[in-house]
């Protein structure tokens, strides 16, 4: 298991980031990662199956429970899947008509040693935050 710290700038404020979160029918597609299915949503926890697909091309089911905690930020699980044990929290910090996030937790990805693990976990983030933020700019 590998601890990450990482973080990024959203170009929208915390209400914004918080009402696309909670809006089923915004746009949350990523090229790595579909929310194929929410098994469980009740009060603030959510759990989803999500499809997913490594750089190298390989695709994988997985499921995550997200606890949100408003407007502080969420923890993610992972309970199935080559991420299952990784655990992490993201919370975010208003910068009026932006939001700081920072995510710090422990990754694990099956069959990775720790270096491998800290480029793909690392990468990945960038990847969704990129996408997250290209999303808000649209989301009304």
């Amino acid at each position: 298991m590998v601890y990450l710290k990482d973080e990024g700038v959203f170009d929208a404020p915390i209400d914004k980031i918080w009402r696309f979160l909670q809006d089923d029918n915004a746009d949350h597609e990523h090229r790595g990662v579909t929310f194929s299915k929410v098994l469980e949503k009740s009060g603030k926890i959510m759990v989803v199956e999500m499809d997913t697909t490594s750089r190298d091309g390989k695709k994988f089911k997985q499921t995550a429970k997200f606890t949100f905690n408003p407007p502080k930020g969420f923890d993610m699980e992972f309970l199935s899947g080559p991420m299952i044990g990784t655990k992490h929290t993201h919370t975010y910090t208003p910068m009026g008509e932006k939001t700081k996030v920072e995510v710090a937790g422990e990754f694990k990805i099956q069959g990775l040693d720790e270096q491998a693990v800290r480029k793909a976990a690392l990468a990945q983030l960038e990847e969704l935050f990129n996408e997250d933020n290209a999303a808000l700019k649209q989301y009304k």
